[in-house]
Formats: C-alpha cells, structure tokens, sequence
C-alpha cells in the first residue's frame, strides 16, 4: 500500500515558504546591495563611508527574534511529542502540518540576519586586531586593506550574508537529502534483514547450507539466524535466536533498534545472559515486566511437536530487528532456543555484500536444488517497501535540487563580489590614477572576495547543518527507524567549496585586468 501525500497542499506551502525567504533575502540583503553598488560621487561615498548607524532590523535585533521563535515552534512540535508526518499502518493517506515548517524557515532567516550582524562587527573591530585571512591576501598592505574595508563593513557583512544563505540552503537541502536516502535503505535493510536474505524453514532450514553461502561470490560476511514462534499468554509472537556475537558482522544493528539506545551493550548483556530475552514495550507493559524478572514463554519441541514452558531472564525492550514484525516479538540466544526446543536449526542466513543484486543471483543458482530457499537481495525488498514515506524515491528531485543549489551559490558569489566591485569603481580608478600597480589593485580585490568567500563558506556550512538537522528531526515520522546521526554529502560540500572559490577568483581576475587598465575619466562625476 502506497502513501500519499497531498501534493498540491505541500506545493502551495513550498512555494510560500519560497516567496517568502527570497523576499526575506532581497528585503534584508540584495536590495541595499543594489542601492549602494550604484555610481556615486565623491561626496556621497564620504557620506557613505562614514554612516555608522545601524540598520533598523539590526536595532530591533530581528535576528535574534527569529531565532527564538524558531526555537519556540520546534520545541513546540517536539516537546508535545507530535509528529509532523503521521502515516499508520494500514492508512495510505499521510497527515502533515506544514506549519512546523516555520522553524526551519525562521531558523534560516535568523541565522543569516545573524551572520550579518557578526561579520560586521567582526570586520570594524579587524581594524584594531587585524585579520589572518587578509595577511594572506594583501601582504605588506594588510593594515591598509584592513582600514579599508572596516569602513565598508556593512556592505561585505551583507555580501557574506547572502552567500551564507545561498551556501545553507544548498547543504541543507544536500545533507537533508542524503540522510533520507540512507535511512531508504537502513529501512530495506531492516524489512529484508541484510543486503541478502536466505531464508528456509525448519524442515529445510538455510543454516544447512551456510558453508555453500559463505563460499558464493560477492559474500563478506554471513550470519545463521533462528525464526520460530512462541507463547506470551495467550499471545503467539515471533522469537530470533541469534549469535549476539555474531549477527552484527551480517548486518546493521542500530542503537535505535534499543530502548536503552545502545546496541553494543544489549548485545554484550545478551550474550553473558545464556536465558536472556529481548521483549517488545508492548509486552512489557502488559506484563508489567522489570529488569531481571522471570519470563515463561511456551515453545513447540522438534521431538513431540508440542509446546512446552521454557523460563527466560527479561533483561531489556528491543523496537526493531532485522525482518521482525512491526508488532510485538522476542530476541534470544539461539543455543538457548536450541536446547531448549531440541533442534538447532537456523531457518534465516543474513548476508552482507558490496553487490547485493549479484550475490543474490549467485546465491540462486547455488541454492536451486532446494525450492523451500527463498533469496531477497535489498533492490527487491525496497521497491516493495510501503510502510513509510522512505518508499517515494527522491533520485530525481535531489539532482534538480543539487543543481538548483549549485546555481543558487554561484550567482549570489558572483553577484555579491562584483556588486563590491563595482561599486568601487570610482577608488581603484583614484588608485590607478596615483600610480597604483596592478599588484597593489589586486590586494584590494582579492582581500574582499576572500572574505566574502570564506564567511559565507563558513556561515553557510553552519546553516546547512542547522537547518538539516532540525528537518530531519521534525520528520522523525518518515524514517523507520530515525537516523542516529546526518549523512554528510562530503562530495557536494567539496564542490560547493571548490565552486565559490571559483567564482570567487574569475570575479576577480576580471574586474582586477578592467581596473588595471582603469581610465582617469572615469574620476569624473556623474
């Protein structure tokens, strides 16, 4: 059963939430960039130059009030333990609030307003402190840079600003996307087990032929699982035998699988707990079960086929486990299980592989003479997947966003540096006519696009994980089981850094051969 979401009712939103920020930008950013990279005279760039009162938002510190209520909306949505995504079992009809939304919208806003803030602070008090980056740039002309970029602080910090937004949204969007393709997958892995699934029953089970698997090509690693039922009450649940040793070589099991959100340590307690058992919230709730108490469950003997009490020691609550139910299930030793039923066999065997579709094509042939082995490889399982939003493929969104993105930041680093440029025709032109070499033009140059460069690079980095953090959290409902940590697109960051500095560099290389060649007629007023 698919989900379905209310495709015009989030189109609408996303396009608001658009509107919205980009007007958010050219109202706080872009606008007075324009209205100050016009050609001025000498006059009004003293006056310019000299005006050091602050921007209304900054004087009302609008930045610092978006960021509280980003907070507010988040802690909001997440204290209240809601969800923003809702799909139950069963329901193809996926509720959302887009209004929740607004967090990370405000967050971003904020952040940039912040990023403004900070980089103009930062580039008055350079004029008492200096700054490393421009020692690398200007040279033995740093103090002056220094000076003369103080003076025009509010125009990079706006510079910086932008390209800090246009640099967040595209790594949030980057790392946003990523995670949700990784958790697809953790979410296969989970329903089929491992990358590949061998499963058999107990008359034929598929641990008889682990050697055979083990030996297929493209297997790194195989673990022998037990899959039999047993008696909670009146209750008839699932029950894994496993090697806690063993399984996590086969397969993922994450800390998120545990109440106590530590697998490594459940595994070890497992393991040094021979009669030990893992049982379902659920199960503990009714039962009323504490830490260390007796559990009797009934489970069927391979000898009269019938089902006898077996006493096992609780010892913690297990959520999720590789190709259990969603519902209530148990998780024991499987020498225990064996002994305790009169039979060792292994009806599942987990595979890891670098190729799962290919290994699993081997593992057919191999396993061929037996028709009650059933072979999945994660391909298969995730085109089937239907319990949550992580079935929808995003492949083809994301590259449109990633370009988007690229683009995005690209035109604000071109836009912001030769907007600084160009409105300082008229002072390389004075330069230039003093006797200014090429050299000394291009100390200014580059000293301001490195700037610019590197904080927006640097806010924008911190932006992006901000707001992918809180998305993915606020979205907890559409990954089964939720992420423990991003997935860090280190390629597209790469590219990103690499594609600014481009830029960056191109800007100034041309603007730095026009002004080399400046012409005195250009110190004429308008």
């Amino acid at each position: 059963m698919g989900v379905n979401v209310a495709a015009p009712t989030a189109l609408g939103w996303g396009l608001l939430a658009a509107g919205a920020g980009l007007a958010f930008a050219a109202a706080a950013i872009v606008a007075p960039a324009l209205k100050d990279a016009r050609t001025l005279t000498v006059a009004e760039t003293r006056g310019l130059l000299e005006r050091t009162t602050r921007p209304l938002w900054e004087r009302l510190w609008l930045d610092v009030a978006l960021l509280v209520a980003s907070g507010l909306v988040f802690w909001t949505v997440q204290g209240t333990g809601y969800q923003i995504v809702l799909a139950s079992e069963g329901v193809a009809q996926t509720s959302v609030n887009y209004t929740a939304f607004l967090a990370p919208l405000a967050l971003w806003a904020g952040l940039g307003l912040l990023w403004v803030r900070l980089s103009r602070r930062a580039l008055i008090a350079a004029r008492l402190f200096g700054n490393p980056v421009l020692r690398l740039t200007a040279g033995d002309l740093s103090p002056t840079v220094v000076s003369s970029l103080s003076r025009q602080a509010s125009r990079i910090a706006r510079g910086a600003g932008l390209l800090a937004l246009a640099v967040g949204f595209a790594l949030s969007t980057a790392i946003f996307n990523a995670t949700y393709s990784e958790q697809a997958r953790v979410d296969a892995e989970l329903t089929n087990g491992a990358d590949v699934n061998v499963t058999g029953t107990l008359a034929s089970p598929s641990g008889a032929r682990l050697q055979e698997i083990v030996r297929a090509p493209g297997v790194s690693a195989a673990a022998p699982m037990m899959h039999r039922y047993a008696y909670v009450g009146s209750d008839l649940q699932d029950i894994y035998g496993i090697d806690p040793s063993a399984i996590g070589r086969a397969t993922t099991i994450a800390n998120a699988y545990f109440a106590n959100g530590d697998a490594h340590a459940t595994l070890d307690n497992l393991a040094s707990t021979p009669d030990g058992v893992l049982v379902s919230e659920e199960t503990v709730n009714d039962f009323q079960l504490r830490q260390g108490d007796t559990l009797n469950l009934r489970l069927q003997s391979a000898v009269d086929h019938q089902y006898h009490v077996v006493p096992f020691t609780f010892i913690g609550v297990v959520r999720e486990f590789p190709t259990a139910p969603k519902d209530s299930f148990l998780v024991a030793n499987a020498a225990y299980v064996a002994r305790a039923t009169g039979s060792d066999a292994h009806e599942v065997v987990l595979v890891r592989s670098s190729s799962p579709a290919s290994t699993a094509g081997d593992l057919k042939s191999v396993l061929a003479a037996d028709p009650a082995l059933k072979v999945t490889e994660l391909g298969e399982v995730r085109s089937l997947i239907c319990s949550s939003l992580t079935a929808v493929s995003l492949s083809a969104l994301t590259k449109v966003e990633l370009v988007l993105g690229l683009a995005l930041i690209g035109a604000a680093a071109g836009l912001v540096v030769g907007l600084g440029f160009a409105e300082r025709h008229r002072t390389f032109a004075i330069l230039a006519a003093l006797g200014a070499s090429a050299s000394q033009l291009g100390a200014f140059l580059r000293s301001e696009a490195a700037l610019v460069a590197v904080a927006g690079l640097a806010f924008g980095t911190a932006t992006g994980l901000a707001i992918a953090w809180m998305l993915v959290a606020l979205l907890a409902g559409v990954f089964d089981p939720p992420p423990e940590a991003l997935t860090i697109p280190f390629g597209y960051l790469a590219i990103v850094t690499i594609g600014v500095a481009v830029v960056a560099a191109t800007v100034v290389v041309i603007f730095q051969r026009a002004h080399a060649r400046a012409d005195p007629a250009a110190l004429r007023s308008e």
